[in-house]
């Protein structure tokens, strides 16, 4: 956690809640804004995370509803110089080709430890724990939750992971949830002025 006491405070925004707590990681004393300004690599779940968690069966292939602001907040976030990564147990085709379009940087998608994935990772690119925000729902979140430089929650998240977090969404997974991170991490940044004024132009 960032700070110990469970506490709640409306962000600018208007649309989130920070939630601290008493934790193992209590003697953190960043702030949420100076963590985030760290963030240099975005790894969200995908099932619960970037979906509402639905998953249509059909015949011969497989449906999901991702969320198209989500999708829109992870564009800009990559032409700011940040990394985007999607970690799920499920392996699916959907998740594959969304990604793809969306020209995700690390996709992986298999059973077995999410924390191995990351530190994997992490010692292919350099990049530290702390320069991590993970978005998660589910208790296969939680060991990357413990360990990730801000550890993100969606609001439709089993306790588990809300009381693992450093900030819980306002928005459920698959409703803008990533949207709202990629948000509160390029304005911590101070680049989501510049970002909306190019759009404004």
């Amino acid at each position: 956690m960032l700070r110990s006491k469970v506490e709640s405070r409306t962000l600018a925004t208007g649309r989130a809640e920070l939630v601290r707590r008493s934790s193992p990681r209590e003697s953190r004393s960043s702030t949420l804004a100076a963590a985030l300004k760290r963030v240099r690599l975005l790894l969200c779940d995908v099932d619960g995370v970037l979906t509402d968690a639905t998953v249509l069966m059909g015949a011969d292939r497989e449906m999901k509803q991702f969320h198209i602001r989500d999708g829109l907040g992870l564009v800009a976030l990559r032409g700011q110089g940040l990394k985007v990564g999607w970690i799920s147990s499920r392996p699916s085709p959907a998740t594959a080709r969304r990604a793809k379009e969306l020209k995700i940087d690390f996709l992986k998608q298999g059973k077995g430890s999410k924390v191995r994935v990351v530190e994997s990772l992490l010692a292919n690119t350099g990049f530290r724990w702390d320069e991590v925000c993970y978005v998660g729902d589910d208790i296969v979140d939680l060991g990357v939750l413990k360990r990730a430089g801000v550890a993100v929650a969606v609001a439709d998240g089993v306790a588990e992971t809300r009381a693992a977090a450093d900030y819980v969404t306002s928005a459920d997974g698959g409703h803008g949830a990533v949207r709202e991170v990629v948000e509160l991490i390029l304005q911590a940044q101070n680049k989501w002025a510049r970002i909306v004024a190019e759009h404004a132009a």
